[in-house]
């Protein structure tokens, strides 16, 4: 890639000329069922990566068509490479395709931020030697241009320019011998020479010099009457540049008739705007000086109202402090009222009373099984002590009488 200060002025033109050529080699490789059917994309027109249209659907179509292709190409160099998404990290992809174009022996002297855009000069040059190197993977080479035979066309178009160059001639010897019919006789040494500048220019060399023995009437009147027919039309070709460089000077000689009118019409509204401007302003000051003390009276008043409107939100708050307040009172009240009504059923009711003179005959009945069971227990102990008294009784009579007989023995 050569330096900008480098190159001549045509090298603004040269990537239309590297992607012209990049479709071609593309269309030899056929990437329309390689790329474009297999990823249902619409073919690509001759500029397509030069520059950014004006009006796209998708942004980054562009960038990821860029990708998709070069990923093709580097995969038909034999060097396996994924096909891209459209969701990845665009620097990362970037970096990879520059990577595998430096592997393949691509020189490459800018930065990768220069493919982002999807478009550009970068763009068909990486491209394009990435194309190159797919084409010599393959073993593809151009052959030389065969050129179809032109000589019948090349005779043709020299009788035509012959033709057209001796209806010239002749329509200047016609103007010259209407000249000469004013004089007293006919110039033949003139004529002679005429003629043999008009067989010169025809291409053919005569082996002596002709002498003309045609009378100047009747030459001119065979002229008159085959001059129609010696008019040579040519066709126009719409894609001549000479026809749009024509069409150019039409259209811009246009514009400026069109310029100079619109400019008349344009400064005359900008007078009539300006007029009315300070018609305006000295009216609105007129209305201003006139209504200075009613604007008076209105900042005053909406003064007072502003102040106003202060006193009432204050008073605002206030209420609706109280009005909060008021609610929890209220609540208060019912919760009191609810307990003074439970209360005074409660009072009323007789349910409590019987319910207590239940349970004092219950427990009167209680009392004296009680008492029954303490009477048992008592003469139950009470016999218990009676019998442990006679039994110690008992005991003791049966010691004193066998102490006395002891003593006998």
């Amino acid at each position: 890639m050569a330096e900008e200060d480098e190159r001549g002025p045509g090298a603004v033109y040269q990537m239309f000329v590297v992607m012209e050529d990049l479709l071609d080699k593309l269309k030899v490789l056929d990437y329309e069922q390689h790329v474009l059917d297999k990823h249902n994309i619409k073919p690509l027109s001759r500029h397509y990566f030069v520059s950014s249209p004006h009006v796209l659907s998708n942004p980054g179509e562009q960038f990821y068509l860029f990708n998709v292709i070069a990923a093709w190409l580097i995969s038909l160099c034999g060097r396996p490479f994924d096909t891209p998404q459209e969701y990845d990290d665009p620097n990362a992809t970037v970096s990879n395709i520059l990577s595998e174009l430096r592997a393949l022996g691509g020189q490459v002297d800018f930065p990768p931020a220069k493919l982002k855009s999807g478009c550009g000069e970068h763009v068909c040059y990486v491209l394009d030697q990435l194309v190159e190197k797919a084409l010599k993977s393959k073993g593809f080479s151009w052959n030389r241009p065969q050129y179809p035979s032109v000589e019948v066309e090349d005779e043709c178009v020299q009788e035509d320019d012959a033709e057209l160059t001796l209806s010239k001639v002749e329509e200047e010897m016609t103007q010259e011998n209407e000249d000469y019919e004013d004089e007293e006789g006919l110039d033949l040494d003139a004529l002679k020479t005429r003629t043999n500048q008009s067989v010169k220019l025809s291409g053919s060399r005569p082996a002596e010099v002709l002498e003309s023995d045609v009378d100047a009437t009747e030459w001119n009147l065979e002229v008159e009457r085959v001059l129609p027919q010696l008019k040579v039309t040519i066709r126009t070709d719409n894609k001549d540049w000479r026809i749009h460089l024509d069409q150019m000077h039409q259209h811009q000689d246009g514009i400026n008739t069109s310029l100079q009118e619109a400019k008349g019409c344009l400064f005359k509204l900008k007078e009539d705007i300006t007029k009315t401007l300070e018609k305006v302003g000295s009216r609105e000051k007129y209305l201003n000086t006139q209504l200075e003390h009613l604007i008076s009276e209105y900042r005053q008043a909406q003064a007072q109202l502003n102040k106003v409107k202060e006193l009432y939100k204050q008073a605002s708050g206030g209420v609706t402090e109280r009005t909060r307040i008021l609610a929890e009172i209220s609540e208060e009240l019912e919760k009191v009222k609810q307990d003074m009504e439970e209360k005074g059923s409660s009072m009323s009711d007789g349910a409590p009373v019987v319910k207590i003179r239940q349970s004092l005959t219950k427990l009167k009945q209680e009392i004296e099984q009680m008492d029954v069971r303490m009477g048992v227990v008592e003469h139950t102990l009470l016999q218990a002590k009676l019998r442990e008294k006679n039994n110690m009784t008992r005991d003791m009579h049966a010691t004193h009488l066998s102490e006395p007989s002891t003593q006998n023995y």
